[in-house]
């Protein structure tokens, strides 16, 4: 299976990421298991959490997804077979907020002792803290790197200005660089990513993983009317989409879906991925069937005219 390199470090993955948030929230441990058994079986290598899944959840205190999928690591004994991106800087409670250097180094014994390993591949800023300067966050990062516990990090929700902040205080100081970025960024959310971050990412080879992939389920085509988002987990996000311009998105990844025989998720995968500078969007799925159709978009190549069709529907 093609596979593409995060940035310019060493890790090396499949072009689709499983996102971990489903993992004790939407997906109990045994489904969990299961789907991440289905996805390394499909040649897929790449797995994305957070310490702060699934705290939204009433009950919940975050760490939930770490822990399934370190059972899961346990259980099957194949650590090595997964490139493992986990993320701090979610508000985890009192005492246990921001990026300094003290939460950083104490944040990643906690995602070590959930994920029941002794390193994380791809270790990455979820929520910039802009009052703690980004020369003690990377000096943190830098610990753990020589200290064997991360080989690359990455960031995430952070302004423009920080993250070139960021990427020149690693080149002063000698500390590591973010080499991904984890945006959101998607057939019907295009605009601040594209005007902003893609020349940046671009330049200086930061490898983007975007999130909310499929606008939160809105573009596999099952939201078409307030109805449909009853009761759904991501009716939120999803309702922002059920607009007129949302339509005229949808509709044109349903007639590409519908010439080329294949599903609207696939359609809206195989768009993103065929996005430079995109390494692997991240996609998440509750049931076998679900994950299969993600699987699918790996070995969908969008003609042409389909490229130009969806650009002109989400411009």
């Amino acid at each position: 299976m093609q596979q593409r390199r995060l940035g310019r470090s060493d890790l090396v993955v499949t072009p689709l990421c499983f996102g971990g948030n489903v993992f004790g929230w939407t997906a109990d441990r045994e489904t969990s298991f299961r789907l991440l058994d289905a996805f390394l079986d499909a040649g897929c290598n790449f797995v994305d959490t957070a310490d702060g899944y699934s705290r939204w959840v009433e009950g919940h205190q975050g760490g939930e997804s770490e822990t399934i999928i370190g059972e899961w690591f346990a259980a099957r004994g194949n650590r090595d077979k997964v490139v493992l991106a986990t993320k701090i800087g979610c508000d985890m409670g009192p005492g246990r907020q921001g990026l300094s250097r003290e939460r950083i180094i104490s944040g990643v014994e906690d995602s070590l002792r959930r994920l029941r390993t002794d390193y994380i591949d791809l270790y990455q800023t979820h929520f910039d803290d802009e009052d703690t300067p980004v020369a003690e966050t990377l000096a943190a990062y830098d610990t753990l790197v020589k200290a064997g516990k991360v080989r690359v990090i990455g960031a995430s929700n952070m302004r423009i200005e920080r993250l070139q902040e960021s990427l020149a205080t690693s080149h002063e100081q000698g500390l590591p660089r973010y080499e991904t970025l984890q945006p959101e960024y998607n057939l019907c959310e295009r605009q601040t990513f594209e005007s902003t971050f893609a020349p940046l990412c671009g330049k200086e080879q930061i490898g983007v993983i975007p999130y909310f992939s499929l606008a939160a389920g809105f573009l596999t085509g099952k939201y078409r009317s307030e109805s449909d988002l009853a009761g759904r987990a991501r009716a939120a996000r999803a309702g922002r989409y059920v607009n007129e311009r949302g339509f005229r998105i949808l509709d044109a990844v349903e007639s590409v879906a519908a010439d080329l025989g294949i599903k609207p998720a696939q359609v809206a995968l195989a768009w993103l991925m065929a996005r430079p500078p995109v390494a692997a969007p991240i996609a998440s799925a509750t049931s076998l069937d679900q994950l299969a159709e993600l699987v699918g978009a790996l070995s969908v190549k969008l003609p042409s005219e389909a490229m130009v069709k969806l650009d002109a529907a989400s411009t």
